[in-house]
């Protein structure tokens, strides 16, 4: 068996391989990322092993995703992700690092603690999509957060009416009412029908019912900003609106292709059953969880991997209980909200958070733990292909809820 450790870079990588007594087996080699470099890679790796010999050698890589992995997958090779705080604790005391001294201690990392390595397996087509599409959407929506909140302050230092006006600043009937009318005098110099005319034209429904509610409330006394605030602020308003328009509108467009993506899914109907998943979290918990039923020894390593379930860190007389650092974060993020709507309608859901909170556990202690039993529902539905149903799934919390505690 040959482990070769990979540090990948932007611009090139470097590719060190040992044998099962952990000698060197080659100088420590540099390859551009390009075509030509990883091109190289392979057939490097292949003078090794032989072409028919790609079982023996590990590629221990610190990422699991990205156009190295793809292209090493693609050829054949076997791909044993790790983290990279693993190849830190192997470090010299020292601290000495280089390229070359991390493809080393890759390899060491590799041929130490092989049987405890993963194999990567790729998600399925449709599932490497839906992961692919809901993690950016999310990273579209902190985007929008951050233009949202940028915008509230603009606001507030020249025209707070305006954060009273809609229910929602970041709708498109709120952004195009802004956008028309970017100061307080703007607004109150409108008509009735103007407002009217122009929250139709950026789709309200109810647009004869608010505008006179929002006339009536412009022209209430008002605290005026100064001539030179007004102008400057109403200036970075329009921008942060440009710029969250396009953006609203693409979070949208995403939400109908994952939702078109999901429903195609063989899985689709069971995490649909998931009580208060919605449109929302049923294809985000989905995409994390996958389709592959072979990933998952048990309940317990996809619990590992969502970090639902606690750490204990004891030395001496000394013991404390936090939370995992080291799990899929889409995936927590994902169950720790599904956990916490599932406390609206699920009797069972309420009752266990309310038990951790009278224990003196917080809020997120408390949803964490109630995520923790979710993990365990939901795997067993996963696996048995089942829908949720409360009376099932309630006898299955029952039995193992000592465990999931």
């Amino acid at each position: 068996m040959f482990y070769a450790g990979i540090d990948w870079s932007d611009t090139h990588h470097d590719v060190l391989v040992i044998d099962e007594t952990g000698c060197q087996v080659n100088a420590p080699l540099r390859v551009s990322h390009s075509p030509d470099g990883l091109q190289k890679l392979h057939l490097f790796l292949q003078t090794i092993t032989g072409p028919e010999g790609k079982e023996n050698m590990a590629c221990v890589v610190e990422t699991s995703s990205g156009l190295l992995v793809t292209f090493l997958l693609e050829h054949g090779w076997s791909v044993y992700p790790v983290h990279p705080t693993t190849v830190d604790r192997r470090r010299a005391a020292s601290g000495v690092k280089t390229d070359a001294i991390d493809a080393y201690l890759l390899a060491k990392t590799g041929r130490a603690d092989f049987a405890e390595l993963r194999r990567l397996t790729p998600d399925s087509a449709k599932i490497a999509e839906l992961k692919a599409l809901t993690r950016d959407q999310d990273a579209l929506v902190q985007m929008q957060t951050r233009l949202v909140n940028q915008l509230t302050a603009c606001l507030k230092a020249y025209y707070p009416v305006a954060l009273d006006l809609f229910a929602k600043l970041q709708q498109r009937s709120t952004l195009l009412f802004l956008q028309t009318y970017p100061t307080l005098q703007a607004a109150q110099a409108a008509s009735e029908e103007q407002i009217t005319m122009v929250l139709k034209q950026a789709g309200h429904t109810s647009a004869a019912k608010v505008a006179p509610k929002i006339v009536e409330r412009l022209h209430q006394p008002q605290l005026v900003a100064s001539v030179i605030t007004t102008r400057t602020k109403s200036r970075l308003a329009l921008a942060l609106i440009a710029q969250l328009l396009p953006l609203v509108e693409q979070i949208a467009e995403y939400e109908k292709v994952i939702e078109d993506l999901f429903l195609s899914h063989a899985d689709s109907e069971i995490f649909s059953s998931l009580p208060r998943a919605g449109k929302r979290l049923a294809p985000r918990l989905l995409a994390e969880v996958g389709d592959d039923r072979k990933r998952y020894v048990d309940a317990t390593s996809l619990q590992a991997l969502a970090g639902t379930s606690p750490v204990i860190f004891q030395s001496g007389t000394y013991t404390r209980i936090h939370r995992r650092h080291a799990c899929i974060k889409p995936l927590r993020n994902a169950l720790h909200q599904f956990a916490w709507q599932t406390t609206q309608t699920e009797a069972w859901a309420l009752e266990y958070y309310q038990r951790k909170r009278k224990e003196g556990k917080s809020h997120s202690v408390a949803v964490r733990a109630l995520s923790n039993v979710w993990v365990r529902l939901i795997h067993a539905m996963w696996l048995k292909q089942e829908c949720y149903q409360a009376a099932t799934f309630e006898r299955a919390r029952l039995e193992h809820a000592r465990r999931a505690a």
